[in-house]
């Protein structure tokens, strides 16, 4: 696997940490399509939406950055 530190400043930070926002941002673009598209009364459930969006989307940018030679 190609999970390394990120060092800013000298304080190392996992990249994790680094998948988790860039996770969070296509997060919110995807709930933004979704209540454009569907309108939020067809969506049940808004913190569970949220928090499944949230663990997706931060488990496909770590796969696509966690990958070698990508």
């Amino acid at each position: 696997m190609a999970l390394r530190e990120y060092a800013l400043g000298g304080v190392y930070f996992s990249p994790l940490l680094m998948y988790l926002m860039v996770g969070i941002l296509a997060a919110l673009i995807l709930r933004f399509v979704l209540y454009r598209l569907l309108g939020s009364s067809r969506l049940w459930y808004e913190a569970w939406l949220d928090t499944s969006l949230v663990v997706l989307c931060t488990t496909v940018v770590a796969w696509l950055g966690a990958r070698p030679g990508v």
